[in-house]
């Protein structure tokens, strides 16, 4: 019942020792390619692709609609040892287990189907643009959704992700949640083979080999300046690619018009499937064009939860900007930002003594969110508001330095975008630096600068009676005690200076006001209204 027939190749020339030491890697395949292209140096892309779904006996009907039949596909010498290997990265399959075959970890953290990625880019080559949707995407969603009307308490209706043994040497995946015929894999897939299908239909790419587009979609390392000076045609960016050239009303409308076709429904089955395609289409768009690319707990290698997590109540009416300081670096590569967000989760586990990772989210310079405590348990990252607000942070040390641009959109218009539209925070929400709510130097001051202009920053306000409103965290208790307000309207305003900040302003009462030690690391005001009434604001 989770068989899913896709392509199964044999590969010539293919060294022995590469076979035995290769892992489920993007690298490898492409390792691959380059040498079948080696002994065929006289096929050009088209042929080489044509050439593996010709060895891999791969046809079906809607493939010959769009694709045409192998006739004039050349034929690839095949040798039993690159089979294997090919028959495993390859031959899409899930089992009972949960295990999923046919996947590869590529280079920005995404776990990659190869069979629909290859599709599209046949389709792509062909010219038959008309064939990227239904080959790449559509076929799957549909099977997907009219799979999970069948079996709803059992599956899911798309989307299901995964983990790897091992994110160093990927070997065996496994679905972390309930199957879906259209997994996070199959999709990611799709949409690469539509977003290279694309390209290859209008541009000169016909003219490079297999290998060489492969590699510079899947192998680009960003520089130190990240994203932000990456070249467009890249996987870091298959989000913003797959929303520029994608038609969702075009897609939906192939869905719809495929299930019209299906026999053998029911009245009830073919109004609940017409349910489950709305409402799964509308999570689709939300999941891989509206949200950020989000890597889960298990794909970034999360030790466990210690002991059991609180839960938040949804949605939240705050958001907390952080930067870690420590790493104090950005990290622009998945591998490098999954180590971080392993130390800093043994950091606050082992030495802070915390849970888990303080965070909710975690912002790379690499294209990535990375899961945190996530949506739904509550976090360590803002004391007072723990359990009133999510916590974003970026990874690096901000004080003098911006985050890439990249970066900061990423949480500035995706992740709030995703986060409002999936009931997590309330349209109404309240944006804050880490600095507003504690005595500390978090974002960084370069950055708090930056956030004030972004949508929703608030100026933080407070009003309560005054031996209240002085038992802020980060005030000296023992001489806000010392105060007394005694006039109708004062003002009280204090600059930034490290720690501790003296009031230097005339009060226009006593000379009380002088003996107010607070520890701030922003520019406050304090203004009295009333007797032993005062609103501070923090700007």
């Amino acid at each position: 019942i989770f068989g899913h027939c896709i392509l199964v190749l044999s590969w010539a020339a293919f060294p022995k020792s590469i076979v035995t030491t290769t892992t489920k890697h993007m690298k490898d395949f492409i390792r691959a390619v380059e040498s079948i292209e080696a002994v065929n140096p006289d096929l050009q892309m088209l042929d080489v692709v044509k050439g593996l779904r010709k060895a891999a006996g791969f046809e079906t009907n809607l493939i010959k609609q769009y694709l045409g039949d192998l006739s004039d596909a050349h034929d690839l010498v095949s040798d039993p040892s690159v089979t294997s290997y090919v028959n495993e990265v390859i031959n899409h399959s899930l089992s009972e287990l949960g295990k999923e075959k046919g996947v590869v970890l590529t280079l920005d953290g995404s776990n990659v189907a190869l069979a629909p990625m290859l599709l599209g880019l046949e389709a792509g080559l062909q010219s038959t643009v008309q064939g990227l949707y239904p080959l790449s995407l559509t076929h799957n969603l549909v099977a997907s959704f009219l799979h999970h009307v069948h079996n709803e308490q059992t599956t899911l209706s798309f989307g299901t992700k995964g983990f790897w043994d091992s994110i160093s040497s990927p070997k065996v995946y496994t679905l972390s949640d309930l199957p879906s015929l259209a997994t996070d894999a199959l999709i990611i897939g799709g949409i690469d083979g539509f977003i290279l299908g694309s390209e290859v239909s209008t541009s000169n790419h016909r003219e490079r080999s297999l290998s060489d587009l492969l590699k510079s979609y899947y192998s680009h390392q960003p520089d130190a300046a990240g994203l932000d000076a990456s070249p467009r045609l890249i996987s870091q960016k298959r989000r913003m690619n797959f929303k520029k050239l994608v038609s969702f009303s075009l897609l939906k409308s192939q869905m719809v018009q495929a299930l019209t076709v299906r026999p053998n429904l029911n009245e009830t089955e073919r109004k609940r499937l017409d349910d489950v395609i709305n409402e799964g289409f509308d999570q689709f768009v939300h999941v891989y064009a509206v949200c950020p690319n989000i890597i889960s707990r298990s794909q970034w290698g999360a030790a466990a939860f210690i002991g059991s997590p609180s839960y938040l109540s949804l949605p939240m009416p705050y958001l907390f900007i952080h930067h870690t300081y420590q790493p104090s670096k950005p990290c622009t590569t998945f591998d490098q930002c999954a180590s971080d967000m392993r130390s800093m989760q043994r950091y606050h586990q082992q030495t802070n003594g915390w849970s888990d990772i303080g965070y909710s989210f975690v912002a790379g310079s690499d294209g990535n969110l990375y899961e945190g405590r996530g949506w739904n348990w509550v976090g360590a990252h803002t004391y007072g508001y723990n359990s009133k607000g999510y916590g974003v942070s970026f990874i690096g040390d901000y004080t003098s330095t911006l985050p890439i641009k990249s970066a900061m959109d990423m949480v500035r218009y995706d992740f709030t975008s995703c986060a409002v539209n999936s009931g997590g925070l309330s349209s109404s929400y309240s944006l804050y630096g880490h600095r507003q709510a504690t005595s500390t130097d978090c974002p960084g001051n370069s950055f708090y600068r930056e956030i004030q202009t972004w949508e929703h920053y608030q100026v933080k306000r407070y009003t309560n009676d005054l031996w209240d409103l002085l038992y802020l965290p980060g005030s000296d208790f023992a001489e806000c005690i010392a105060i007394t307000v005694q006039t109708l309207t004062v003002s009280v305003c204090f600059s930034a200076l490290l720690y501790r900040v003296i009031c230097l302003e005339d009060c226009g009462i006593n000379n009380e006001c002088n003996h107010l030690i607070v520890s701030l690391e922003i520019s406050t005001c304090i203004t009295c209204i009333g007797h032993n009434k005062c609103i501070i604001n923090y700007f």
